[in-house]
C-alpha cells in the first residue's frame, strides 16, 4: 500500500473537546439491552482501501452488514459528503444516511460510547481518538471529532474523556464489569504514563463499572499493518451477566494457541463485579489461518447483538456453522445471521468494529 503523508494530530494531542467531569449515575448498558438504532460509517478512499477494487469490495461488505442489522432495528450511516451518493447506491432506502466528513469507516472506534442515565436520559462518552495509537498509515483529523458529532445527532448528554480509547477496546456486562487489554489502554502511543489504576478510575467513572478484568494482549495478527494492537472485541466478549465467549485456536502450532489457552484460564479464574465466577464458552477459530501468506485474526467473538438478532462473522469456513450453533444455544430467542466478514477483516476489523449501538431510553 502507499503510506500517506502523516497530516493527523500527534499522538498526544488534546481531545478536540476539552475533558469534562463524569456524570454520576450514567452507565453503559450491555450490548444485548434494547437498542434505539445502530450507527455505522461509510467507507471512502483512504489508505485502508488504496485501490478502487478494494473500495468497491468494502462498500459491498459494509452494506451487507447494514442490511443484516436493518432487519432488526434502524440503521444510520455517516458518510463523507463526497461519498454519500455511493452510499445511496449500495444501501437500501430504509437505511438512513447523514453527511459528515470522515477519514475511515470504523464506527465502533471513532463513535461515542452511549450511556443511559438515572432519569432515562441518553448519555455518551466521547473518548480521545488518535488513529489506534498514531499508526503511520492512519488519518484521524475528522474521525477524532466523529464521536462528538454522532452523540450530538443522537441528542445525548455528552462527557468528554481525556483517555485515548476506542469502542473495540472495551466490553461490559452492564452490571459493573468491563473487559480490557493491557496493550490498548496502556499503549504508550495512546496513553503515555497512564497506570492500570488511572485507566480503571477513568473507565469506571465514565461507564458506571467498578471492576476491570485485564487480558494481557490481543490476537497475533492484530499487531499487523492494520491492527488495533489488541482490541478485546476479537478476543473475548460478555454475552450475558457472568457469561463470556472467548476466541480459541485449536492448532498447537499457531502463535495464538497458547495465548488463547491462557486467556481462557485467566477468565475462568476471574469473578465479575458481583463476585460471581465467570463461565466461559470457547469459540474455536476458523480453519483458515492465513490469506496470501499473511496471518489473519478471523474471530467469531467479533459479533454484533441487535434487537432480536445476532449478526455473526462468517468466513466461508467449516467452523461458521459450528459457531453459529453455539450462538443459537446462547440466544435461543434471537435470529442468528451469518455475514461474510473476510473483506472487513482484511481492512483491520470485523462486524462489531463497524457498528455502534445506541441504547433505547
Amino acid at each position: 500500500m502507499n503510506t500517506p503523508t502523516h497530516t493527523a494530530p500527534p499522538a498526544t494531542a488534546a481531545a478536540p473537546d476539552a475533558a469534562t467531569a463524569p456524570e454520576p449515575g450514567f452507565r453503559m448498558p450491555p450490548e444485548w439491552a434494547p437498542h434505539e438504532r445502530t450507527w455505522m460509517a461509510w467507507p471512502g478512499p483512504n489508505p485502508t482501501f488504496d485501490d478502487p477494487a478494494e473500495l468497491d469490495e468494502a462498500r459491498a461488505a459494509w452494506a451487507a452488514v447494514a442490511h443484516a442489522v436493518r432487519r432488526f432495528e434502524p440503521v444510520t450511516v455517516v458518510a463523507s459528503p463526497d461519498q454519500a451518493d455511493a452510499a445511496r447506491e449500495h444501501l437500501d432506502p430504509a437505511v438512513e444516511i447523514v453527511e459528515r466528513q470522515l477519514d475511515d469507516a470504523w464506527m465502533r472506534d471513532i463513535g461515542p460510547t452511549f450511556l443511559t442515565g438515572p432519569d432515562g436520559e441518553l448519555g455518551a462518552v466521547n473518548w480521545v481518538f488518535n488513529g489506534w495509537g498514531a499508526q503511520s498509515w492512519a488519518r484521524w483529523e475528522h474521525d477524532a471529532r466523529a464521536g462528538a458529532y454522532v452523540a450530538g445527532r443522537a441528542a445525548a448528554r455528552t462527557q468528554h474523556s481525556p483517555l485515548v480509547n476506542e469502542g473495540g477496546g472495551i466490553h461490559v456486562d452492564g452490571e459493573g464489569t468491563v473487559l480490557l487489554t493491557e496493550t490498548v489502554q496502556l499503549d504508550p502511543e495512546r496513553n503515555p504514563g497512564w497506570t492500570h489504576e488511572q485507566v480503571e478510575t477513568e473507565i469506571h467513572a465514565r461507564l458506571g463499572t467498578r471492576k476491570a478484568i485485564w487480558l494481557p494482549r490481543g490476537l497475533t495478527a492484530d499487531y499487523g499493518q492494520f491492527g488495533t494492537r489488541g482490541h478485546i472485541d476479537i478476543v473475548a466478549a460478555f454475552v450475558k451477566p457472568g457469561l463470556v465467549v472467548a476466541h480459541t485456536q485449536p492448532d498447537p502450532a499457531h502463535p495464538d494457541h497458547e495465548l488463547c489457552r491462557e486467556n481462557v484460564k485467566l477468565l475462568r479464574g476471574s469473578t465479575d463485579a458481583h463476585g460471581r465466577p465467570l463461565e466461559v464458552v470457547e469459540l474455536p477459530a476458523p480453519t483458515v489461518t492465513e490469506v496470501d501468506g499473511e496471518l489473519v485474526d478471523y474471530s467469531y467473538v467479533n459479533h454484533y447483538l441487535c434487537n432480536n438478532g445476532v449478526v455473526l462473522c462468517s468466513f466461508d469456513d467449516p467452523m461458521d456453522e459450528h459457531n453459529a450453533a453455539i450462538f443459537r444455544r446462547i440466544f435461543p430467542d434471537r435470529t442468528v445471521s451469518l455475514v461474510d466478514a473476510r473483506t472487513i477483516f482484511a481492512a483491520g476489523g470485523g462486524i462489531h468494529c463497524i457498528t455502534q449501538q445506541q441504547p433505547k431510553v
